[in-house]
């Protein structure tokens, strides 16, 4: 019994040090970016929701239940050392590639708005798995870049080659359905994963050329379906398809600008009650923000989002471990990368793509695999001394 008991205490003590260990800067920004988002999402949807006979709450409760899911998800990741994961990775790329599989077979993926990327769940849940592919990608890279099973400074080129592998698979898979926006997005973190990696320079050079190319190539081969070309042809003349993106992007424009210095203040926004913006609490949530929260609120936004980026660059650079150090600049890399995406796009900076804003859109598998994300990042700051 006593030897029972001291186990329950060194677990107990294990549990309290992991926590202790984490970062509070970057869980107290997000908890506020968690806090806004679901403001900003009810904000998005009570009004007209209450006005056509609905459940002004609908968007509110399934976005905290999320937020719920994804942060159980979030310390069920640090529970686990990182560098134990490689023993994971196989599976975890595994079940990634099978999900996106699984989206491609009829009758068990469902299309939405013109991406066949989702799988229906009872209840009127769906999920996304090339979200959670995002997250195997970045573990399988990293710990092809990171092991010396050879006596050179960095990974050889069989290693690189290996890595961009783990890659290519999921990245092909997610073309077919198609998900451009995701596809900019793990390119990104793949061209940061390789580039922080220690390979020569003409490795990263050759990756942006070739990734130029290919979307040269997937215009010319219509890979790109219709509705993304349209995105592209708004992108270079906000005149173009005024009934679709053009209007969507022109709405969205005039919805932030409207906000002024502070803003309409949260539930007064005439353009959100109007619904003038489509897919407003998903892609889109960063008008409510600017449209309600004023350049203030919006402002207050991109700046939190500049400390969490921080903080995670500073765990990246601080860990001693090539492996975390990889998962840590990937994450990073990820969250950067949509981050700019998202409010390019509503600011008419970047193509229109369909990219929710991390922590803050509404949104299951975006919200669980970002807060696996921050477990990720946590994990590597619990042990940067061990």
């Amino acid at each position: 019994m006593s030897q029972i008991h001291a186990r329950q205490r060194l677990y107990r003590r294990s549990r309290q040090s992991l926590v202790h260990g984490f970062d509070p800067v970057l869980t107290a920004v997000v908890g506020l970016l968690l806090f806004i988002g679901t403001l900003l999402v009810w904000a998005a949807t009570r009004d007209w929701y209450t006005r056509n006979g609905l459940d002004g709450q609908y968007y509110l409760k399934r976005h905290i239940i999320n937020i719920l899911i994804g942060l159980v998800l979030a310390y069920g990741v640090t529970v686990i050392d990182y560098r134990l994961l490689r023993a994971y990775t196989p599976f975890l790329w595994g079940a990634g590639v099978l999900g996106l599989v699984i989206v491609l077979i009829p009758g068990l993926g469902a299309e939405i708005n013109g991406a066949k990327a989702w799988i229906a769940l009872p209840g009127g849940f769906q999920i996304q798995p090339a979200e959670l592919a995002k997250i195997a990608i970045i573990i399988g890279m990293s710990m092809i870049l990171s092991e010396r099973s050879h006596d050179s400074d960095g990974p050889t080129s069989r290693d690189v080659l290996q890595a961009l592998a783990i890659a290519a698979i999921p990245v092909a898979l997610i073309i077919m359905q198609p998900d451009m926006g995701t596809v900019l997005i793990i390119s990104a973190a793949v061209v940061t994963i390789v580039a922080v990696s220690g390979v020569p320079a003409r490795w990263v050079t050759g990756l942006l050329l070739i990734a130029v190319l290919g979307g040269f190539v997937a215009v010319k081969a219509g890979v790109i379906s219709e509705y993304q070309v349209n995105r592209l042809q708004t992108f270079v003349d906000p005149t173009a398809d005024t009934q679709g993106a053009g209007y969507q992007l022109r709405q969205a424009r005039i919805t932030v600008g409207s906000g002024g210095l502070i803003g309409t203040g949260l539930f007064n926004g005439p353009q959100t009650n109007g619904r003038f913006v489509p897919e407003q609490q998903t892609d889109f949530i960063f008008t409510v923000a600017g449209e309600q929260l004023g350049f203030i609120g919006s402002g207050a936004i991109l700046i939190l989002y500049l400390i969490l980026l921080m903080r995670g660059f500073s765990i990246a650079r601080r860990t001693n471990d090539p492996f975390g150090r990889l998962v840590c600049t990937g994450v990073i890399a990820w969250f950067a990368f949509q981050i700019f995406e998202n409010i390019g796009m509503t600011l008419g900076l970047m193509p229109m793509t369909g990219v929710p804003l991390p922590f803050i859109s509404y949104g299951g598998s975006s919200m669980f695999a970002t807060l696996i994300g921050i477990g990720l990042l946590q994990n590597v700051h619990a042990r940067l001394r061990g």
